[in-house]
């Protein structure tokens, strides 16, 4: 990463360690009907305690930070491009798009928490598949959700029509 400071710049390098794994759920990656999708996300029992997830079965979502580690180095995207390679859809920048085909393929997403059992999560709607580095695990609060309007072009609402 590398951010102008004033007259300076600063390179850094940001490393990540996964604190869990995703097992079960879908082995290969397709884009939609994400919702009935069944996982369990692991914690990594040599880094983390049981006690580390102490708390989180009182929440219903959670927000899961992982690695779309099946995508190439060569396949990221850096520039413009048409979602799912739709050319119906207009031609717009990496990051005005979710694809996972991202400079640092870090994908988001929130799924429902069923609950708790040691250092499982059993999860569904989380949009991983099966072996995905999960590098963070956070409990969804609503009050962290958009405040005020939400807009987003037509596209965006048609691509997600059966993703969940």
């Amino acid at each position: 990463m590398q951010e102008q400071i004033g007259d300076r710049t600063d390179r850094s390098v940001v490393t990540a360690q996964p604190v869990a794994h995703v097992l079960g759920g879908r082995a290969e990656v397709f884009d939609d009907a994400w919702d009935g999708v069944e996982a369990v996300i692991r914690l990594d029992a040599a880094q983390f305690g049981q006690d580390a997830l102490s708390g989180l079965g009182d929440f219903s979502h959670l927000e899961v930070v992982f690695h779309f580690h099946q995508v190439p180095p060569e396949k990221v995207e850096t520039g413009a491009r048409h979602p799912r390679g739709n050319t119906a859809w207009p031609l717009v920048g990496i990051f005005a798009q979710r694809g996972k085909n991202r400079p640092n393929r870090i994908g988001v997403s929130r799924c429902r928490l069923h609950r708790v059992d040691g250092h499982d999560l059993y999860v569904s709607g989380l949009d991983a598949v099966a072996g995905t580095p999960v590098l963070d695990i956070k409990p969804y609060m609503a009050e962290f959700g958009p405040r005020g309007e939400v807009r987003q072009p037509g596209w965006a609402t048609e691509i997600m029509s059966s993703y969940y």
